[in-house]
């Protein structure tokens, strides 16, 4: 290609990172940005001014898609991802989604089935899978330097009490007050199946007893919790929402028939700590480092997000459209849907009592007729009169909440 890759970002909040990324990009350029709070938008036309670039805005997501641009960034709401991703890739464009991808099984299917009729590339911005530990457990895995996987976990603790007020601005039908306690899971489990490149099977969902402050802001239920067997007989430990630490933590141990990885849990820890049995049973040998950074080195250098990993998500997905072998790194459809449907089920076998559901395998087409038309989710809009509850565990918010939380967020105060 002879130009720059035209993007926009769709989300002007969590799309920040990604505008960033866009602004400076060798091969890509910052285009267009949509977003229904037009202050965002304003934020948006001032860090283009910085860098010397004018960006074009739309509160309406029909004229931003009309653009001509070559791919977009969804970063709107997590519930709303594959229908804009739809639209998106049967408009010609190249789509690149935040976390989750799909909210239900017919949108997974539907997701898959437009990326395989379009022939457009899809990447899921799992940004977990790109931090410096996990990717370089990605890498190390796939190099074979523990052997096959046995067990794996993964942890994502982020009490986000304090800041409800700003991440759901008192609105009760906001996603996060709906959602169940097992939805917002990929970042838990994405990286350890990342990292395998193994196809979850089967799965048996937990839920947490309440989280009662999170209640009283609005939302519902407790953490959630998924064992999930993969395609080899691996098992993998996943848990995410809210549970009570400071700062949070973001952890992952992956267990295989040679040796052991693991992130550290704690600032004070390495990364990466690798252990490889040598010739005796019992005895062998720890790595604890930083690793270096082996992909775009210089440029990545520059982005901290997150630790570093918006960068890859966003730059990977550029490579993948430019047709070059970093491209390989960024998680095509199948795998962000295994990924969230994991969840999904999770929260299904939760209602029934933990029974274990089996994984489709919606690679294959004849799999998929079973679900095409399943819109079962907390989502009211979505699934109408079989709307799931957001919680295993009967909850009221207290009466007046609502305005009392958008109230906070009109100030800009934390709870």
């Amino acid at each position: 290609m002879d130009r720059k890759l035209r993007i926009g970002v769709f989300g002007g909040a969590r799309g920040a990172t990604m505008m960033n990324v866009l602004l400076d990009h060798p091969d890509a350029e910052l285009t267009a940005v949509c977003d229904k709070y037009e202050p965002l938008l304003r934020k948006a036309e001032e860090k283009a001014a910085e860098h010397g670039k004018t960006v074009a805005t739309f509160t309406s997501f029909d004229e931003f898609i009309a653009q001509d641009i070559d791919a977009v960034v969804l970063a709107n709401y997590a519930n709303e991802h594959a229908p804009f991703a739809i639209r998106a890739m049967k408009a010609g464009k190249h789509v690149l989604s935040e976390v989750l991808p799909c909210q239900t099984m017919a949108e997974a299917v539907a997701l898959i089935e437009a990326v395989e009729e379009t022939g457009k590339i899809y990447a899921y911005a799992e940004n977990y899978c790109y931090m410096d530990g996990t990717f370089e457990m990605w890498r190390r895995y796939r190099n074979g330097d523990i052997g096959e996987v046995m067990y794996g976990e993964g942890e994502y603790v982020h009490d986000c009490g304090s800041i409800w007020p700003q991440i759901t601005y008192g609105d009760p039908n906001h996603w996060r007050n709906l959602m169940s306690p097992n939805f917002y899971n990929t970042h838990s489990l994405g990286p350890l199946i990342a990292m395998t490149g193994l196809r979850p099977v089967r799965g048996v969902g937990f839920e947490t007893n309440v989280a009662d402050w999170i209640v009283e802001l609005g939302g519902a239920g407790g953490a959630g919790l998924e064992i999930v067997t993969l395609e080899n007989g691996a098992v993998m430990k996943s848990i995410h929402g809210w549970l009570k630490r400071e700062p949070g933590s973001i952890n992952y141990e992956l267990y295989g028939k040679k040796g052991m990885m693991e992130t550290g849990r704690l600032p004070e820890n390495e990364p990466v700590n690798v252990y490889r049995e040598g010739q005796k049973l019992c005895i062998g040998d720890w790595e604890k480092y930083q690793p270096e950074k082996v992909i775009a080195r210089d440029t990545a250098a520059g982005f901290s997000s997150h630790g570093g990993s918006d960068f890859y998500a966003t730059h990977l997905f550029i490579e993948k459209i430019l047709g070059r072998p970093d491209g390989e790194w960024s998680i095509d459809v199948y795998t962000a849907v295994d990924m969230g449907i994991c969840g999904l089920l999770a929260y299904r076998s939760v209602l029934g009592g933990n029974v274990p559901m089996e994984v489709p395998n919606l690679r294959l087409k004849e799999e998929r007729d079973r679900w095409r038309n399943d819109n079962l989710c907390t989502d009211p809009k979505v699934a109408g009169d079989r709307v799931l509850p957001s919680s295993s565990h009967p909850t009221t918010p207290p009466e007046g909440v609502y305005e009392r939380v958008r109230e906070l967020w009109e100030r800009g105060e934390n709870a």
